[in-house]
């Protein structure tokens, strides 16, 4: 028997070894039980993969995020395989890992209930017990036809040979390069138990799966197309340990609580109702002062920061989409047209740029106007699936704080600097603080203009984005087809990252308007574009601070800053007194008048989460002092009140939160 030579990479060290022909992975990383699988020349492979002469491997440990994907796509089959051992008819779409978890999607007579949940995975249980093998088959086309005739949707499958899209985004590969088989095979007999079309890489056994726990179900569509067939989806989450997986669902029950959407019907800010359709919000008096203070204080801001406001329609012609390249690039995430005016076709704008554009050409621009900053409110309408709509996070219609800079060549470092100081601190008024920076550069399959103005426009937001002196994440292929961007990732109070404001770098549109400016020696120059979303969209930032706070905003921004609690029917004349002197200095408080007791009060406003309580008594209306009560239920007994109007416009002035 020959030997062969391979190179174990772990990290920075390299270790060269002579091995028998015949070793496998599982060999090789055998002293390391964190190691589920190795990388060889850049593919994920199983650790029954024999090793061949001149390769180089490097470990795959379970906790790495390679690692996660092969433990959670394992657990996927282990499910798929109780529920067709419990639900013998039941029919296998995909199963892939996603963010945190997994899912498989099944054909079944009827949805799951919670109990079909709870036997599923205590069917789960016994078979990661049985510690099945995971093991891999190449197979040719018509063998994978003929073991899996009776499984519709991986025929399908194997037709498409590539990748099967799915309704959240996700891409699952089905058959590039070799056709694949997983077979479960018993541990001691080697008999088949359950087998599926994959591409893998896979655990070693169920055994090797640590910790898991199914989580819900829902209904899909196959591949994410409402044409196709409605599927039950279950979702499960599993973990490298139990400890792992207990933080992980004691962050799910955090994240819960913090659920905009639970808490915007708790605090009675904003509803999607049914009648009006998904991701198509209405904001209620309380979320509409939230909303207002938000949008007041941004206008503030942009107006110091020399931005000018304009307005643009929510629908046009669709030519102007054809002229700015959307129809092409963008069409699937736009509404479909309207036909009007004798069959000429409108649109919901999905984007406010194109109608800017129209601004600045309104009539001749000259380099001592520029930067030319336009700023909108502007509604917009995307055509998201349904899949993927959540709440006011991810919606249908939704309202960008969209600026667009028009500026020289020689202005762009300069001008994208200013712009990302200015976004970065604007954000942090609001109480945000925990950034990153993301550059997101060309898709070489999505792309427009030339390769020399993409490296232009990308080395200089790059300068700018190190100058901040944040973290610079690359996102290779992440740009919009017309130029690269940087994004504001935050991290929330519970360590969540949510995407905030974009800046984004565009040669192409300007091209396509056919934009011009006198430059000082009197030529027709072309303007650089400069896209700008602060928020993203009003709604979403509204959703994120809301779950940041988990609803207890900071004073400037809560619908009522502070409720006053008369002890007795005899103390509310004295508070309302009090409120109106409140209003007049521009603060919203309001008294509860009702026949409740003063605790019951209490606690009903507590759970409304108001920044603060005034309660008075007969001491009080005698002395003429309030009872200031914070948040934390402390309170401070005999502030005058002329002294409780000035703290309460102190918090509120500063934007501190309490």
């Amino acid at each position: 028997m020959s030997d062969v030579r391979v190179i174990i990479q772990r990290d920075s060290e390299r270790d060269e070894r002579v091995v028998a022909t015949g070793t496998t992975a599982a060999d090789l990383f055998a002293d390391d039980r964190t190691v589920i699988a190795a990388r060889v020349a850049g593919e994920l492979k199983d650790l029954s993969y024999a090793v061949q002469d001149g390769e180089t491997l490097e470990p795959v440990e379970i906790s790495s995020p390679d690692g996660l994907d092969i433990l959670r796509h394992s657990t996927a089959h282990v499910m798929a395989q109780a529920v067709q051992e419990l639900f013998p008819e039941a029919k296998l779409g995909i199963g892939p890992p996603v963010r945190d978890g997994f899912y498989y999607d099944f054909d079944v007579a009827r949805p799951f209930t919670p109990e079909d949940l709870k036997a599923i995975e205590k069917r789960m249980q016994e078979i990661q017990k049985r510690g099945q093998k995971f093991s891999r088959r190449v197979v040719t086309d018509e063998a994978a036809r003929e073991e899996l005739a009776d499984e519709p949707y991986k025929l399908e499958l194997i037709g498409i040979k590539g990748s099967a899209s799915t309704d959240d985004g996700a891409n699952v590969e089905v058959g590039a390069g070799e056709l694949t088989i997983y077979d479960n095979l018993d541990a001691k007999t080697g008999e088949l138990c359950w087998r599926d079309l994959c591409r893998g890489p896979h655990l070693p056994s169920t055994r090797s799966i640590p910790a898991f726990k199914l989580m819900r179900n829902a209904a899909a569509y196959w591949r994410g197309s409402e044409k196709n067939p409605m599927l039950q989806r279950i979702y499960g989450t599993a973990w490298p340990s139990k400890d792992e997986l207990k933080a992980h669902l004691d962050f799910l029950a955090e994240a819960e609580k913090r659920d905009h959407r639970r808490l915007g019907t708790e605090l009675d800010l904003f509803s999607i109702p049914d009648e009006i359709g998904s991701g198509l919000a209405v904001f209620h008096p309380k979320g509409g002062i939230i909303r207002r203070v938000m949008e007041d204080y941004s206008r503030k801001r942009h107006e110091e920061e020399g931005y000018e406001f304009v307005y643009s329609p929510h629908a046009t012609k669709g030519a102007l989409f054809e002229k700015s390249g959307h129809l092409d690039w963008y069409a699937e995430g736009m509404y479909p047209p309207m036909q009007l005016d004798g069959g000429t076709d409108y649109y919901l704008k999905p984007m406010n740029c194109p109608m800017h554009n129209l601004i600045f050409d309104a009539r001749g621009r000259s380099y001592r106007e520029l930067p030319l900053r336009l700023f909108e409110f502007g509604t917009v309408y995307r055509y998201e699936k349904s899949g993927v709509v959540h709440g006011l996070t991810r919606a249908r219609g939704f309202t960008q704080d969209d600026a667009h800079i028009y500026c020289t060549r020689e202005q762009m470092a300069e001008e994208l600097d200013r712009t990302l100081t200015f976004v970065l601190n604007l954000l942090r008024d609001y109480g945000l603080t925990d950034f990153y920076l993301e550059l997101s550069t060309k898709d070489p399959e999505k792309f427009v203009g030339s390769d020399e103005v993409w490296e232009e426009a990308t080395a200089t937001l790059q300068q700018v984005a190190e100058k901040q002196g944040l973290p610079l994440v690359p996102d290779p292929g992440g740009a919009a087809f017309y130029g690269p961007k940087i994004s504001v990732q935050c991290r929330d109070a519970i360590g969540r990252t949510w995407q905030m404001s974009t800046v984004q770098l565009d040669f192409n549109l300007p091209e396509r308007f056919d934009l011009e400016y006198t430059a000082g020696d009197g030529s027709r120059q072309r303007p650089v574009m400069i896209h700008r979303a602060l928020f993203g969209s009003i709604e979403r930032f509204f959703a994120v601070l809301l779950e940041h706070y988990a609803g207890a905003m900071p004073p400037w921004l809560a619908p009522v800053q502070a409720v006053g609690i008369p002890i007795g029917d005899a103390h509310v004349d004295y508070l309302k007194d009090f409120a109106a002197e409140a209003k007049k200095k521009g603060l919203r408080v309001e008294v509860d008048a009702s026949s409740d007791r003063m605790q019951k009060k209490i606690r009903t406003w507590q759970k409304q989460k108001v920044p603060f309580m005034i309660i008075v008594g007969d001491e009080d209306m005698a002395a003429g002092t309030v009872s200031f009560r914070y948040r934390d239920g402390s309170q401070e007994n005999g502030v005058s009140r002329d002294a409780a109007l000035a703290k309460l416009a102190d918090v509120v002035e500063r934007r501190v939160q309490v």
